[in-house]
């Protein structure tokens, strides 16, 4: 098996138990022992490798113990500090910093069992930095955190290598925390770096001001863009590669579980691809337009971190779903995309719908933190 399938199915694991462990001591021997042995390959009952209670002496006190330490030949060069999984791991890394430099290790990590924060000395030698280079959520598991991983593995873990990568972690983790800032609230500073590209006018708060919504949107839509570009080169090679599948009746437990030929507003829904449902054996036929849908919801899953994988679609009489684990129960969102009217419609808390009307399928973008909350309700 590989590393990703085994640190997929570990999630999956870890996410049915986390609700009934209610003490760190059995988070140690549920989650975290686990973790170190089936993912990263230690022999956990090993003492020259697998250290419980390492002691690590700060100062004056003496008999101060860290939860684990990781030995390579005999030196330390993990400490591991770990917490109850119900607990946030935020203001917890002080013991674990007065460990960090007290011994040989290179490495720390901050622990609840769901969440691991790694840490290392990039900005001073031999004191750890206050901001881990790696962050993993076993809840919430990015496929780009993966390979990150894998570095700890025993059979991997070359310590010079980690730590070239860690440095560019780091660094690339403030980039896109700061870009995403941008994003979402262009501040006073960038904005007028952008203004000194492009207006020769004087930058007063003024014009800040009246620039900061323009450079927000031009930003937003400049990525909608290059991700409907890409989306679009994906299709053009899967349509050049292989027809998609999706052209069979309805199932019988779709017309019941997905509501079908009904809609919570009492209407008739427009029956998507109606010109191409009219052929004389009055099969359904996958419009362009619904696939570059799929797409777009798939593209706006994945970068949330949620395993594509599982995710299909299927085309019924009125609307084209798209669904987790080839179910129709587990539909995450429903689309109309007519000639003259298209819809989305996401599900309430009791499963029925909300629709909300599009101008056209990029609007689908709009939605993105809906759909995100609708998959994750599936797979939580």
């Amino acid at each position: 098996m590989d590393f990703i399938d085994i640190l997929k199915q570990f999630a999956v694991r870890t996410n049915k138990l986390k609700n009934s462990i209610q003490t760190e001591e059995a988070t140690k021997t549920s989650l975290v022992m686990p973790f170190f042995q089936q993912v990263f390959g230690y022999d956990i009952f090993n003492p020259d490798e697998f250290v419980p209670e390492f002691t690590a002496d700060v100062g004056i006190k003496k008999g101060e113990k860290v939860d684990y330490a990781i030995l390579l030949e005999g030196t330390p060069v993990m400490l591991i500090e770990v917490k109850w999984c119900g607990l946030s791991l935020d203001k917890h890394d002080s013991q674990l910093f007065r460990y960090f430099g007290t011994t040989n290790a290179k490495y720390g990590i901050l622990t609840n069992g769901v969440i691991y924060r790694f840490y290392t000395d990039l900005e001073e030698q031999n004191k750890m930095d206050l901001k881990p280079f790696l962050e993993v959520n076993l809840s919430n598991l990015k496929d780009v955190v993966v390979p990150e991983l894998k570095q700890f593995c025993k059979d991997n873990f070359d310590t010079e290598q980690i730590f070239a990568r860690a440095s560019e972690l780091k660094y690339s983790n403030d980039i896109r925390t700061y870009f995403l800032e941008q994003l979402n609230e262009p501040s006073d500073d960038f904005v007028r770096y952008m203004l000194g590209c492009t207006y020769e006018g004087t930058r007063t708060q003024a014009i800040v001001e009246k620039f900061r919504p323009i450079v927000k949107s031009t930003l937003n839509n400049l990525i909608s863009e290059m991700m409907n570009e890409k989306i679009t080169t994906a299709l053009k090679t899967d349509a050049a590669t292989s027809t998609p599948s999706a052209t069979a009746e309805p199932r019988p437990e779709d017309q019941s579980a997905a509501g079908l030929g009904t809609s919570d507003t009492g209407g008739a829904d427009v029956s998507v691809g109606s010109s191409q449902n009219d052929d004389v054996e009055n099969r359904l036929v996958i419009t362009e337009e619904e696939i570059h849908a799929y797409y777009l919801v798939k593209s706006i899953l994945q970068n949330s971190g949620i395993d594509v994988s599982r995710i299909s679609y299927r085309d019924n009489r009125t609307y084209f779903v798209i669904i987790a684990d080839d179910s129709s129960f587990k539909w995450i969102c429903r689309l109309r995309l007519g000639n003259f009217k298209k819809s989305i419609s996401l599900p309430s808390d009791d499963k029925r719908e909300i629709k909300h009307d599009l101008n056209s399928v990029d609007d689908i973008f709009n939605f993105k933190d809906e759909i995100i909350a609708s998959a994750n309700q599936l797979f939580s």
